[in-house]
């Protein structure tokens, strides 16, 4: 049987056999050979181990380049998302816009007719007391459609940023005198009593006296509609150096504590009966609100609780310098009756508006789509031209610009009488070249006196 025995590697071996003709002994030459070959493996081991390390690093950091890639791609998902969902919310507010725009055109016009029927009741001069009650429900009604209706356009508008303000020195009593003017008759009809009591001097404030005006006409026709009956309404404004502030005070229904908060907020109202006597839509507050902040204001609602009354304050910088004196209009002078021409599509608002302008004393010819106005237009000579801008055929814009490219000599008067009354409709109006632009609905006073402003032209009419 053979005998096995490890022999060292040739290297070690010759290494043995050198240290062995040197002179060391064979056991420890050996022995410190064995310790460095430990030694290297040890070393070789080691090198392993950092190999093994930087193996798992380079992935670990290959996996965090993974997942940086994955999230940079979502990432970018997210930013074309947001551009997306950005441009959907544009479409959706201008589709709104649009929306909101057209409802108002579609429910304006069948007021103007409504509300040229009441003057007509109201100047017939053989008309029973009980007609002439009626011509005044229906005058009040369709005033108070077209304030909910200007009020949901403004909260639309305000959202979109599309109210700019016509900045100026404006006296403060003259502004609230408008407001109550406007507001006095729904109060006297409910048998309130509203008193006022206005700084003794003149004060300015700079601002738009058309918004501000609405401003005031809000607080003021609120105050009425939430106040019962014979109740009583109070206006008191007071100057100091650097503000003013007025405040709207009533005994009415008060504010719940729940309320209060959010009172100004879009779409807001306080408890309703199932009757909803009080109406309003929600929006007037938020109007409120909103254009007061863009006069650089604050707005405040206080209230002891229902049953106990409201107090509204509003807060507004004092201008430096006096308000401008307004100019005193010019006396009066007889209407010279004038040859219209009516172009207006929607028959019971034709009718109405030309037995109006007849009852005064005008020649009027109707047409009923706008090619045919055109060129009635153009065929004869006219001083006033009163045109819708919806009208089949060829809208109100588009015959103006016709109109006014082709006529020659003495031009006539151009009055836009249309539902369309956004500020950007208002503007391309006037660069078609209509001369006056008026919202439906529109009172029969006010179409008479914007007819009774037009200069004379070369059309000739015996009455």
């Amino acid at each position: 049987m053979g005998t096995y025995r490890q022999e060292p590697p040739a290297s070690a071996q010759r290494s043995l056999d050198d240290l062995v003709r040197d002179g060391v002994d064979a056991a420890v030459a050996a022995d410190f050979l064995l310790r460095r070959v430990d030694a290297l493996e040890a070393e070789l081991a080691a090198a392993h181990a950092l190999i093994r390390r930087q193996v798992e690093e380079r992935q670990a950091l290959e996996a965090d380049v993974a997942r940086l890639r994955e999230a940079n791609e979502h990432l970018v998902l997210a930013t074309f998302n947001a551009e997306d969902q950005r441009e959907d919310a544009e479409a959706v507010n201008r589709r709104q816009n649009e929306f909101l725009a057209m409802l108002a055109h579609e429910l304006r016009n069948p007021l103007s007719p409504l509300a040229m029927a009441a003057s007509l009741l109201e100047r017939d001069a053989g008309a029973a007391p009980q007609q002439l009650r009626l011509a005044s429900v229906i005058t009040r009604q369709v005033d108070h459609m077209a304030r909910l209706l200007d009020d949901l356009l403004d909260a639309a508008r305000i959202s979109s940023g599309k109210i700019t303000l016509a900045i100026e020195a404006l006296s403060l009593a003259d502004v609230l005198r408008h407001a109550v003017e406007t507001v006095q008759p729904r109060i006297a009809e409910r048998g309130q009593v509203l008193d006022v009591a206005l700084p003794a001097g003149a004060v300015a404030v700079e601002g738009d006296k058309v918004r501000l005006a609405q401003v005031f006409t809000n607080l003021l026709g609120n105050a009425s509609k939430y106040t019962g009956d014979g109740g009583r309404l109070r206006l008191a404004a007071h100057a100091g150096p650097d503000e003013v502030v007025v405040t709207i005070a009533d005994n009415g229904t008060g504010i719940g504590p729940e309320v209060l908060p959010y009172i100004f907020d879009l779409f807001t109202q306080g408890p309703r009966s199932l009757a909803r006597s009080e109406g309003g839509l929600g929006v007037g507050l938020n109007v409120v609100r909103n254009l007061v902040g863009m006069h650089r204001g604050t707005v405040e609602a206080d209230s002891d609780g229902p049953g106990r009354g409201s107090r509204f304050t509003v807060r507004l910088p004092r201008a430096a310098g006096l308000p401008a004196v307004p100019a005193q209009p010019a006396p009066a002078q007889a209407m010279r009756p004038r040859r219209i021409l009516l172009v207006e599509d929607n028959a019971d608002a034709s009718a109405t508006l030309a037995d109006i302008l007849a009852v005064e004393g005008h020649d009027v010819v109707c047409e009923v789509d706008g090619r045919a106005g055109l060129a009635r237009a153009l065929a004869e000579p006219w001083d006033v031209i009163v045109c819708d801008i919806g009208l089949p055929e060829l809208d109100g814009l588009r015959l103006m610009e016709a109109l006014r490219a082709q006529q020659e000599g003495a031009r006539p008067y151009a009055i836009a009488l249309t539902g369309y009354g956004q500020p950007d409709d208002e503007a391309r109006g006037f660069a078609a070249g209509f001369d006056r632009y008026l919202v439906k609905p529109v009172g029969a006073a006010a179409l008479l006196a914007v007819v009774a402003d037009a200069p004379a032209s070369g059309a000739t009419f015996s009455a």
